[in-house]
C-alpha cells in the first residue's frame, strides 16, 4: 500500500492504542514520513474488538 500524501509504500510498525485507560499494540502499517496508519478492517472486527469487549466488560 502506498500512503496517499507521501507517495511512500507503507511499512508495518509496533502501534500502541489506548482505551478507557488501557494499552495495547498490534504491528499496523504506517508512512515512514509522516506517521499516518492503516488500519484493515479485519484488525478493527477482530484485535481491536477483542480488547475493547475484554476491557468494557471490566
Amino acid at each position: 500500500m502506498i500512503c496517499h500524501q507521501c507517495q511512500k509504500e507503507l511499512e508495518l510498525k509496533k502501534t500502541y492504542f489506548t482505551y478507557l485507560g488501557h494499552s495495547f499494540f498490534t504491528d499496523i502499517l504506517t508512512c515512514p514520513e509522516c506517521g499516518e496508519v492503516y488500519i484493515p478492517e479485519e484488525v478493527v472486527k477482530g484485535r481491536m474488538a477483542e480488547v475493547e469487549m475484554q476491557l468494557e466488560d471490566k
